[in-house]
């Protein structure tokens, strides 16, 4: 389990600085130019797993790249280029300090706070006499607060956004109509998967001309929950869980084992089972969003790997000053 990339260091030409998330590092470069890698780091419950997951890092950056091509049609995104499996090479923007949720069906964080008596979600009501898994009468934008590496993100209302200046109201409309038609292309992407895309998060930045775009990652295990379309009326009909493809099962394993990321709670261990059975459900998710096969990518030295791809991508274009 040691082929894995958990943590970088690497000095590229014109490299200004280096930002390291919960599971991506972004490095800064000369000419307005971001290079994001996804490593095989795995958070739930805002919190980082002390061990990597093969390939976890390759499919998230191949799934969010693939669904930014499926999406650049109706919103811009920051995405130039994928040097590597990796690796995204894109314009550098100012991050937005809001993650926008929207959620079409009542699962995960929205069911928990339902189960706990709220019928109000970041200011958004949710109907009466609804069970887990329903869908809502129509997509409800949920927005978070971005937490920094470790900390909690937090519910926040689009009210108290713009009270407190996070967001211009002129910026926010435009995040919102972005959010929902992002939600409303990639449920038409699910469908001829055969799948449901229950809730996700988008990020959006603003470029140095002022341009608002989809920055990070879309429509991803991580970022997004998906169910099975085949069976789900008749597994609601029965009170039955559905059958999903999405991070949950990390969450609902650590759950299991009394760990929500609270405080004086300990982490569970992860077994090597244990961690190549959640690569494999990664594969798969894969292989069911994309509806092609994963090829996986040579894992004997991924720092070796990613810096030679990069260093060969950026002489090429005469990216490196």
């Amino acid at each position: 389990m040691s082929r894995t990339i958990i943590d970088t260091n690497f000095n590229f030409p014109g490299q200004k600085s280096v930002y390291k998330g919960k599971v991506r590092e972004v490095y800064t470069l000369a000419n307005d130019i971001l290079l994001m890698i996804a490593t095989d780091r795995l958070s739930a419950f805002d919190v980082v797993m002390p061990k990597g997951i093969p390939y976890k890092g390759q499919i998230l950056n191949q799934i969010a790249t693939k669904m930014m091509a499926a999406t650049e049609d109706i919103v811009p995104n920051w995405l130039i280029a994928t040097p590597d499996p990796n690796v995204a090479l894109g314009h550098a923007c100012e991050p937005f300090k809001v993650e926008m949720v929207i959620r079409g069906y009542m699962s995960g964080h929205a069911a928990r706070e339902y189960k706990a008596g709220k019928r109000m979600l970041c200011g958004v009501p949710m109907p009466e006499g609804m069970k887990e898994n329903d869908k809502f009468p129509e997509p409800i934008i949920t927005p978070a607060t971005k937490a920094e590496m470790g900390d909690h993100d937090e519910d926040i209302s689009r009210e108290d956004i713009l009270k407190k200046g996070i967001v211009s109201e002129e910026d926010y409309i435009i995040l919102e109509k972005y959010t929902r038609d992002l939600f409303q292309r990639g449920t038409e992407i699910a469908a001829e998967r055969n799948l449901i895309l229950v809730d996700t998060k988008y990020e959006f930045g603003k470029t140095r001309e002022g341009k608002i775009v989809l920055i990070d990652e879309i429509h991803t295990p991580d970022s997004s929950r998906y169910f099975y379309a085949d069976g789900y009326q008749e597994r609601q009909d029965r009170g039955e869980a559905q059958k999903q493809l999405s991070k949950e099962f990390v969450r609902q394993w650590l759950i299991q084992n009394d760990f929500q990321g609270l405080e004086g709670q300990t982490l569970p261990e992860m077994t090597d089972d244990y961690i190549e059975s959640v690569s494999e459900r990664y594969i798969e998710l894969f292989d069911n969003i994309t509806g092609t096969s994963f090829e996986k990518a040579d894992i004997s030295n991924i720092q070796e790997r990613i810096e030679t791809n990069v260093l060969n991508y950026l002489k090429e274009k005469k990216l490196a000053p």
